[in-house]
């Protein structure tokens, strides 16, 4: 397999990449023949994935737009994947040039290309992080030559969240992050769940097993385990709704059944 130019070194590009298997998803081309093999694979079973993912992205770019009508101009953006139009900065210049973003991902595909199209912005920044490993992105001087965390922040962990597994105590992990965030601050999520989808549990298992073959398990949560990661938060009506529920542009009755899969919400620390 030739390695692409934009392909970091450091990559094997023989294994999946759930960033990349995302990218594919939505349209875009920083994907291989492996990734696109185990989308095409999990969508045996679950055809619409991609409209999840679409009704993922439409739901945040509906969380920024409100975060700025609240007065929030910061932002991090943790598990933020690889570059799609309709990014976090480019949705929060809309409403304020004064926006500032810091977009943190594991996989060197998408920091190498978020690094490259932000080149220059200064009230933009990217950083390897882990969310795991919150402390380290917190004390990064990535965050701190961008956002100030003395004033409200846009917590964004859209997608990311249902990746990590309880052996790891995401819940903690969100704990520890909002506790450094300022009173005023918003968590914005989204989490894959049994809920909601369109296809029976057992046919969506097998995409959740392709998920834990490539090695990135994708952790099924109930809406009340989702709700666990608001403790601290007042959520934001709607509540913890399907995306396509939470403050739509649109009737709801006009989206894809896929999309109605799993929950979102925001909430804004006390």
């Amino acid at each position: 397999m030739e390695r692409p130019a934009w392909a970091p070194l450091s990559i094997d590009i023989s294994m999946p990449s759930v960033s990349r298997i995302y990218d594919y998803y939505l349209g875009g081309s920083h994907n291989f023949e492996v990734d696109r093999e185990a989308a095409r694979k999990a969508m045996e079973f679950m055809p619409g994935l991609p409209k999840i993912m679409q009704a993922n992205r439409a739901f945040m770019r509906r969380a920024v737009r409100h975060a700025v009508g609240e007065g929030i101009t910061q932002f991090l953006d943790i598990g933020s994947g690889i570059p799609t139009f309709g990014n976090v900065h480019e949705v929060a210049r809309q409403a304020s040039e004064d926006a500032r973003v810091v977009y943190v991902d594991h996989d060197p595909v998408a920091v190498a290309h978020s690094k490259a199209v932000l080149e220059g912005d200064e009230r933009c920044a990217v950083l390897a992080g882990d969310l795991r490993k919150p402390r380290d992105i917190l004390g990064s001087s990535e965050v701190g030559s961008v956002l100030d965390l003395e004033r409200p922040v846009a917590l964004l962990l859209v997608a990311v969240l249902h990746f990590v597994e309880d052996a790891y105590d995401p819940y903690a992990a969100v704990a520890e992050l909002r506790d450094t965030l300022a009173p005023g601050s918003l968590i914005v999520v989204t989490h894959a769940s049994y809920e909601g989808i369109p296809v029976p549990a057992e046919q969506a298992g097998h995409t959740v097993g392709v998920y834990k073959d490539i090695r990135n398990p994708l952790i099924m949560r109930s809406r009340d385990e989702i709700a666990r990661f608001f403790e601290g938060y007042d959520m934001v009506e709607p509540g913890l709704v399907p995306m396509p529920h939470w403050r739509p542009d649109t009737a709801p009755e006009e989206e894809d059944p896929y999309s109605f899969s799993g929950f979102a919400g925001v909430g804004r620390k006390r």
